[in-house]
């Protein structure tokens, strides 16, 4: 599979979406357990193969943005139809006009109004009528990847999540807000119970007009986000449940269709109290957020009140920072997870970060993930029949549970979290969550810096006191255009701002709060942007590689994570008890609300997972 960026690189990832085993050194042992049946596993990860503009221009190093014109190159020399996307800044009229002047019919014309967009499939030799038209921006329509509670499993203790399964249950169920999985579908299940409030089906790829989850990957992320099963339990298991479809059987989107269904959940998340929006899915086109179509949508999110978490993508190498240049979790408002492998036990101090578990610097200069959570061995639901099952037959368990790597897995891990801290707090803005997940990380410390600040402790976080705000330092660059009721990131603004002084940011981690945590070893405040990034990279000079727009990324083959463990990842009496008085954990878990009396949480015997 070849990936494309901005900067025009053009490099063959052999091993970008699978993985190639632990950093430093396979792990041929398992999360719980050692030995193995080799049993190959899976990596999923959603890759958006979608072109955006930078601002900067090609002929000028570090030149400042201006407002220009841009159409991606690879649209200038494709021949036949091709399906293109509008951005204007004349706002969805002008957008429409500009692509009916294209000789596209009004009713063939898909509206992006969240992002003051449009897409259509249109003659490519018509889209030279563009050149040189101010305002607008003109990318593919490309095609998107599916990338790739357990009491019976060990990462609910060691993540803190479940500490709060009993007070979830007791306490916050009716408060427990929604989580929407933009995904393949979700297969409704007894796993969630009468919770999964709304199924749709966005998807525009023909064939794909089934609202049920062919794919698989919805389901499986829904289940490590909100499961119940008695032995399988996911982060919030009271939490309800949204399933948006963009992924068809075979692992593809549209980028238009992912903006739609952000646009979607701003429409019906008071309907379903959505407070909480998972995308296990990353871009596989490097490019600057302000431009990306996708980062824009996810931010309209943000800013209505809606917490978004990404996955920091899976195409991390074993030399050392890859960046994480891909939408959305390349956005700096957003939530972005790495995945951690918990090193067979409950203890923090074997944790590793998995070498394809993307992290570094985004092409603007941000530090990413932020935080990270279990995602390696993860074991959950899967929709019987749907193609994973064919596509990974050696990882299933059962006939309904498979066994995955990825941090399209650890993503769902932070959103149940999420869920739980708004069941108890839910005045907290999107910003207070993300600033108590990282203040509360705790540090992994055989990876710390591939980790951000650290993986989370979920029971740590829903009881912070300071609620510090990470995004302080870019707030003052939103303004809200007349007649729009959501705020937009004035990028000329922010790009002036940054280019004189590096330390416009310094104002996000002057808050005392921070002082005593992780992020302190981490060094987070000089890494969460970065001088010689931005000089680097943001306003280098970008030699446009031209993008196939028949160019779709491929699932890659070369797995490394190849090891399920004769016990099937099953947590003993003995390291459940481990759990619930590990000193890292800062609520400890009550004697009384453990896996062994708890019914959400029932410890299952050993040899339960293995077929």
């Amino acid at each position: 599979m070849s990936q494309l960026n901005e900067r025009g690189a053009n490099s063959e990832r052999n091993s970008a979406l699978w993985g190639t085993g632990g950093r430093g050194g396979d792990r041929s042992s398992v999360l719980w357990g050692k030995g193995g049946r080799g049993v190959v596993v899976a990596m999923m990860a959603l890759a958006l193969a979608a072109p955006i503009a930078a601002t900067a221009d090609p002929g000028k190093k570090n030149a400042a943005p201006v407002a220009s014109n841009f159409i991606a190159p690879s649209l200038l020399t494709a021949n036949g139809k091709v399906d293109i996307i509008i951005q204007s800044t004349g706002g969805l009229a002008d957008a429409n006009a500009k692509m009916t002047g294209l000789g596209v019919f009004q009713k063939d014309i898909k509206q992006l109004g969240l992002i003051g967009a449009v897409e259509a499939t249109v003659p490519a030799a018509q889209i030279k009528k563009l050149q040189g038209v101010p305002g607008i921006t003109v990318t593919p329509d490309a095609s998107v990847q599916v990338s790739g509670t357990s009491s019976s499993q060990l990462w609910p203790y060691e993540s803190g999540n479940s500490a709060l399964w009993a007070g979830d249950t007791a306490l916050y169920s009716k408060s427990t807000p929604a989580i929407a999985i933009v995904d393949s579908g979700i297969q409704n299940r007894s796993d969630f119970g009468n919770r999964l409030l709304a199924s749709v089906n966005l998807s525009t790829i023909a064939g794909n007009s089934s609202t049920d989850d062919q794919r698989g990957h919805g389901t499986f992320v829904a289940g490590i986000a909100a499961g119940a099963a008695s032995d399988l339990t996911g982060a919030a298991p009271t939490a309800p449940l949204v399933s948006i479809k963009v992924i068809d059987q075979n692992g593809q989107a549209k980028t238009s269709d992912i903006v739609n269904a952000c646009q979607w959940i701003l429409d019906n998340k008071a309907k379903y109290n959505i407070r909480v929006a998972n995308f296990s899915l990353h871009s596989s086109y490097g490019t600057n957020f302000y431009r990306d179509p996708l980062d824009q949508a996810v931010e309209k999110l943000w800013f209505s009140g809606v917490t978004v978490v990404a996955a920091a993508g899976n195409y991390g190498v074993a030399t050392g920072p890859s960046g994480v240049h891909y939408s959305p979790g390349n956005d700096p408002f957003v939530i972005t997870v790495g995945a951690v492998d918990l090193g067979n036990s409950t203890r923090n101090n074997d944790d590793t970060v998995p070498t394809w578990s993307a992290y570094g610097y985004t092409y603007d200069g941000f530090y990413k993930p932020e935080v990270a959570a279990p995602g390696r061995y993860m074991v959950g639901p899967i929709a019987p029949g749907s193609s994973i099952t064919t596509l990974k037959a050696a990882n299933m368990i059962g006939t309904d549970r498979i066994q995955l790597s990825g941090t399209s897995f650890a993503a769902p891990v932070v959103s149940g979290t999420v869920a739980q801290m708004l069941a108890r707090h839910p005045d907290w803005t999107p910003d207070q969550v993300k600033g108590a997940l990282m203040r509360t990380a705790r540090k992994v410390r055989l990876d710390p810096a591939a980790a951000g600040l650290g993986e989370i402790v979920a029971s740590r976080a829903a009881t912070s006191l300071y609620q510090p705000n990470p995004n302080r330092g870019l707030e003052k660059f939103l303004v809200t255009p007349a007649g729009a009721s959501l705020p937009a990131f004035d990028q000329m603004s922010w790009a002036s701002s940054a280019k004189a002084s590096m330390s416009w940011n310094s104002m996000s981690w002057a808050d005392q709060s921070w002082s005593d945590m992780s992020w302190a070893d981490q060094s987070w405040a000089s890494m969460s942007w970065a001088d010689q990034s931005w000089s680097d990279m943001s306003w280098a000079d970008m030699s446009w590689a031209d993008l196939s727009t028949a160019d779709m990324s491929s699932e890659d083959a070369a797995e490394g994570d190849a090891s399920l463990g004769t016990d099937g990842y099953v947590a003993t009496p003995t390291e459940v008890a481990d759990a619930a008085i590990d000193p890292d954990l800062a609520v400890p878990v009550d004697p009384s609300v453990t896996p062994a009396t708890t019914t959400t949480a029932t410890v299952a015997a050993p040899t339960s997972l293995v077929p």
